[in-house]
């Protein structure tokens, strides 16, 4: 899968769309459903997100909801599995699970397998303050997996979720 141009790279991101107020006031939302609607914007961002792993993987897990899409993506795009990652009571027989603190409570995520000895790369659409992508590399860890590393979309560098993921694990950003 070839690199993206920087140009290619440009147009996806301009697709990205911004909703102010949204989820809650004062929130600038970044929809990437304009991205994900648009097939050249899509495959874009795919090899982005692939290029900086390429062949240090062999499963892509998508942290729920807009990271199931990428990484349906991006495991079909490069010929690998597919681990979703979901919120909790969504996966039927679950072996492994992991809370984790939200701004206003605690959330859970789970997953189901045995990883052992598998190399994944995380996905998800953007790292704001790392919680989830956290708890998801915990969860891949529980699972025996190995996390070959983390790929997202976007990340709102002011809110610090970079320091929160465990230094160990390299963040790429497309």
């Amino acid at each position: 899968m070839p690199t993206p141009s920087p140009d290619d790279l440009a147009r996806a991101e301009s697709r990205i769309a911004l909703t102010p107020d949204f989820p809650t006031p004062g929130v600038l939302f970044r929809d990437i459903g304009p991205v994900l609607a648009d097939a050249g914007s899509l495959a874009t961002v795919t090899a982005a997100l692939a290029a900086p792993f390429e062949g240090r993987y062999d499963l892509v897990a998508g942290v729920e909801a807009r990271g199931f899409l990428l990484a349906g993506a991006l495991a079909a795009a490069t010929s690998t599995g597919l681990l979703p990652i979901r919120k909790a009571g969504k996966t039927p027989n679950p072996t492994a699970s992991v809370d984790f603190a939200l701004e206003y409570g605690v959330a859970t995520i789970e997953a189901a397998g045995d990883l052992t000895g598998r190399r994944v790369l995380v996905v998800d659409d953007v790292l704001a303050t790392g919680g989830t992508l956290a708890a998801a590399v915990s969860l891949v860890e529980q699972l025996g997996g190995e996390v070959a590393g983390i790929a997202v979309v976007l990340e709102l560098t002011e809110l610090r979720g970079r320091e929160r993921v465990p230094q160990a694990h390299a963040v790429f950003t497309a």
